[in-house]
């Protein structure tokens, strides 16, 4: 059974950066889909970044295009985001979430994903 734990999060000022990791259990395969999401209260979850398990093909939407990076420890079963000059409008709990026959490894949709950490919280002051 594949288990994700984030870790990582925290509170910073704007224009800060932070680093999310999400440490994989359970891997059976190396053709993982994986993705980061986004909530706050109220609204749906969204999608931040993906990537193959190896960390080629990395994704990004919009808001975090050159602020966002995604990667992964060589020889380690972790899996990173690392966010740069951070804004309060990106304060949410982020969740990594992972999929093993998800090839176009997008963050179009939470539903494409069926594995899910229970999220690390990153709050941004202004």
């Amino acid at each position: 059974q594949l288990q994700l734990v984030e870790s990582g999060g925290g509170s910073v000022q704007a224009g800060a950066s932070l680093t999310l990791s999400c440490t994989i259990t359970g891997l059976t395969s190396s053709s993982y889909c994986m993705g980061w999401f986004r909530q706050v209260p109220g609204k749906e979850r969204e999608g931040v970044a993906s990537a193959y398990i190896s960390g080629s093909g990395g994704r990004y939407v919009d808001f975090d295009v050159g602020r966002f990076t995604v990667s992964r420890d060589k020889g380690k079963n972790t899996f990173h985001l690392q966010m740069n000059r951070l804004k309060p409008e990106d304060t949410a709990m982020y969740y990594c979430a992972a999929d093993p026959v998800y090839p176009r490894c997008t963050v179009e949709s939470v539903y494409n994903y069926n594995y899910w950490g229970h999220g690390t919280q990153v709050t941004v002051s202004s």
